[in-house]
């Protein structure tokens, strides 16, 4: 069948060296199929094509080939590209929105916000005191008639591995600056959502061509691992530039054990907790943290996976957060009336999510409100939140230690430090801040936390204590602003947060000395005669 998508300028494709390369089953050297399937109604194909491995090389010497010019344009004439690509983004935002939503299942609303994070990536980029300030090039004097100078410089061919859950938004949060550096780009977007990877190229490239720009500063590669192990593998790489999950974060760390001058910028997942004190706005906690925990069907690495209420309160904080969640409206994604809550990604996500509520349940948590799969027409992957009450949260350690005997009858510790990417949030109850911040740290992420609380002790206490790239106060854990760093610990990173401290991880400094005389001292035991270089 076709792999045209009505949203997009042509059927499935590759871009190599600014030449778009047909996918489209049947032609000759076709490789593995990539189909992705709206999740609310998996029998309508919305992506389909068969992926070429042969592509990853050729792509990798287009944007090395590129690299030259690009990278000697002044910054001024690259970011007019930029600049020309966020408009471009403005003008189809409706038309970006409607094919996030049909192809991941994102709600409307939900992906009409991430359609209008793309333009204003490029504008936080190239603002004026903005992220640049910190990648311009200064100078320092050193004495005498001495300076030093430092300038930056691309590291090369970036390769950007992408989600499936925020399609648009990741991938353009490492191009943009990646671009604006004077590197060049290969993108391989997720398998589940080829169909938005084409279409943010499409834009990207339309920019380029109209700036003059050469083939191959960005190029597109479609498909599955097989297409993904041989780009994070390719010997002609500068950089890597992932978000994901942990386990392919790892492999992609495996590859590259031995590549320590390549750059790699790995987003990954998160085990967020959210603790809410005795003294918080219950109301405000209440909403923001079912918000958090629910919000884009808990396909977000920023949901709140973990509640930890105050002994003091829990009983009708936590009874509030279960009527509030068994309230929230699922539904097709393109609903005329208010969803906040469309279906999960594949069949697959909805199954790990009820299947881990169950092991969690027979290893001692008690489901509070039950997460079961749900018909809303169309045969979609609708699953309805679910809330479930833990003794405690057990860190990696006590877990290797003390349920051996749970995993041998086939449960889990229900507390156990997982993370479940799907709309089932775990509550655990404390005596005081002291038990909070242990069981808030009792994992191996470390992406985001909050605390709900009016007591500025505490949140000293919380925000000093608590491992975590992302800590909030007296709002949930979901969400990010792209004029701050974003990015975690442990599993959740590795040190190269990005949103407004991406471009930091797209370019390195050089530092240089500058001698203004010709008044070199000699040094003692040194005897040099002028009449030498005469």
């Amino acid at each position: 069948m076709s792999g045209m998508n009505p949203s997009l300028g042509r059927g499935a494709s590759d871009l190599i060296d600014g030449e778009w390369v047909s996918l489209e089953a049947g032609q000759r050297g076709a490789g593995s199929p990539v189909e992705s399937k709206n999740p609310a109604r998996p029998g309508e194909v919305v992506w389909s094509g068969c992926s070429r491995l042969e592509h990853v090389e050729a792509a990798v010497a287009a944007a090395r080939r590129a690299l030259p010019e690009w990278s000697r344009w002044p910054r001024e004439r690259r970011f007019a590209v930029l600049r020309r690509f966020a408009k471009l983004c403005e003008a189809r935002a409706e038309r970006v929105a409607g094919l996030i939503c049909d192809e991941v299942g994102k709600v409307l609303w939900d992906a009409k916000q991430e359609a209008a994070a793309l333009p204003a990536k490029v504008e936080i980029t190239l603002e004026d005191g903005g992220p640049l300030k910190r990648v311009s090039d200064w100078e320092v004097s050193l004495g005498g008639t001495k300076v030093g100078r430092t300038w930056f410089r691309p590291h090369g061919v970036m390769a950007v591995v992408g989600p499936y859950n925020f399609p648009a938004h990741l991938p353009n949060g490492h191009i943009v600056p990646a671009l604006a550096m004077g590197n060049t780009v290969v993108l391989k977007p997720s398998d589940k959502a080829p169909a938005v990877g084409q279409m943010l190229i499409e834009l990207l490239q339309e920019a380029l061509a109209a700036e003059g720009a050469p083939g191959g500063v960005v190029n597109l590669v479609q498909g599955g691992a097989d297409v993904a192990k041989r780009l994070v593998s390719h010997e002609g790489l500068d950089g890597i530039l992932f978000t994901g999950s942990w386990p392919v974060g790892r492999a992609i760390m495996e590859a590259n054990l031995d590549r320590p001058g390549r750059i790699l910028a790995l987003e990954m997942g998160g085990n967020n907790a959210a603790v809410v004190m005795p003294d918080a706005d219950l109301r405000q906690a209440a909403i923001e943290v079912v918000r958090s925990a629910f919000v884009t069907s808990g396909q977000r690495c920023t949901c709140t996976r973990r509640l930890i209420v105050h002994e003091a309160i829990a009983d009708r904080f936590v009874s509030a957060v279960c009527k509030a969640a068994s309230n929230l409206i699922v539904g097709d994604p393109r609903a005329s009336h208010p969803v906040f809550m469309g279906p999960m990604i594949s069949e697959g996500a909805r199954r790990a999510v009820l299947e881990f509520q169950g092991r969690a349940a027979g290893g001692g948590g008690e489901v509070l409100v039950e997460a079961t799969a749900m018909d809303v027409g169309g045969g979609g992957w609708y699953v309805t939140p679910g809330v479930m009450r833990v003794e405690k949260f057990v860190s990696r350690e006590a877990r290797q230690r003390d349920s051996e005997g749970a995993r041998q009858r086939g449960s889990i510790e229900a507390g156990e430090d997982v993370e479940v990417f799907g709309p089932l949030l775990r509550v655990a109850v404390v005596k005081g801040l002291d038990e909070a911040i242990e069981q808030a740290n009792a994992t191996r992420y470390g992406l985001a936390a909050s605390i709900f609380t009016k007591d500025e002790g505490t949140v000293r206490r919380f925000c000093d204590e608590v491992r975590a790239g992302c800590i909030n106060v007296n709002t949930g854990t979901a969400g990010a602003s792209s004029k701050l760093p974003f990015g975690g610990l442990g599993l959740s990173g590795n040190h190269r947060p990005a949103g407004a401290f991406s471009l930091d991880y797209c370019a390195y400094p050089v530092a240089g000395m500058v001698e203004g005389s010709n008044a070199a001292a000699v040094p003692p035991g040194m005897r040099f005669e002028d009449g030498w270089v005469r």
